[in-house]
């Protein structure tokens, strides 16, 4: 079975959560990750930096490339993009995990946070794209994964938190126009989970400790990101839910991904 031994991936948002997860299943191939965030020094409430990213990644048997990274700041994608190609040679894979959430109504959302929200989730992911195609095109099956939702233009997606419901599908729609724009040279996915997922953003912002309970493990979204990112690049303009990926690929057993065995999940946004 193909692996991602060798590979380059370039993951925003990678020193925690989803990212750091996804680097991890990487880096047990063998593979070499830059860590594209903007953690540098500890945080009171949130766990990891970059350069803690790097020493498990490195341990999990992968190389690592630590990069203070903010998404919004185009010359800082563009210097690390330049430093992944200086260090590994190329990059091979793109992961657009890095975002920001604020589930508030119309009313409620300030414009600084509206602002947030469009210029990480949307903009970012557009950047990121950007800058690293050449260096994508240059690959040997090259794939971007955003870690965003299905397109449904349902009211009841909308209605409860417009400005973020409007920025995480602005990251799906280059799923949906890329893929055909570089279709049989770049593989552009998406990728979403079916349940909340404990990380600190449901721990701390949306549903605290008893949301963490309802939740699966990162690691579920970090093997269904591996099965996508092994398939060849023809396996493109997908809208995934991780759980269907491990199923599509024989695994049926997920129970082994619940933070709490045998307690009711707590659906995730957008399914």
């Amino acid at each position: 079975m193909a692996n991602l031994a060798g590979k380059t991936l370039f993951i925003t948002g990678a020193s925690r959560g989803i990212g750091l997860a996804i680097a991890m299943r990487a880096a047990r191939d063998g593979a070499n990750v830059v860590i594209a965030a903007k953690t540098a020094e500890p945080h009171p409430k949130l766990a990891g930096t970059i350069y803690t990213a790097a020493e498990e990644i490195v341990a999990a048997g992968g190389q690592a490339l630590p990069c203070i990274v903010d998404v919004r700041e185009e010359e800082q994608v563009r210097a690390a993009v330049e430093q992944a190609v200086e260090r590994f040679g190329g990059i091979d894979i793109l992961v657009n995990n890095a975002s920001a959430i604020s589930l508030t109504s119309t009313l409620s959302t300030p414009m600084k946070r509206y602002d947030l929200m469009h210029q990480v989730n949307t903009r970012g992911t557009y950047l990121c794209s950007q800058v690293c195609l050449p260096h994508l095109l240059k690959a040997e099956n090259p794939h971007i994964l955003n870690l965003s939702p299905p397109l449904n233009m349902e009211a009841r997606w909308f209605a409860p938190h417009v400005a973020y419901t409007m920025a995480k599908f602005g990251m799906s729609m280059c799923v949906l126009g890329m893929a055909q724009e570089f279709k049989g040279k770049v593989a552009v996915n998406a990728l979403w989970p079916r349940t909340a997922i404990a990380t600190a953003a449901i721990e701390n912002i949306i549903g605290g400790a008893q949301m963490m309970k309802a939740s699966r493990k990162p690691e579920i979204m970090a093997d269904a990101a591996w099965y996508i990112l092994t398939q060849g690049v023809d396996y493109s303009g997908q809208f995934l839910i991780d759980d269907d990926v491990l199923r599509a690929n024989g695994i049926e057993d997920l129970e082994g991904y619940a933070m709490t065995p045998g307690a009711r999940l707590m659906p995730d946004f957008f399914i």
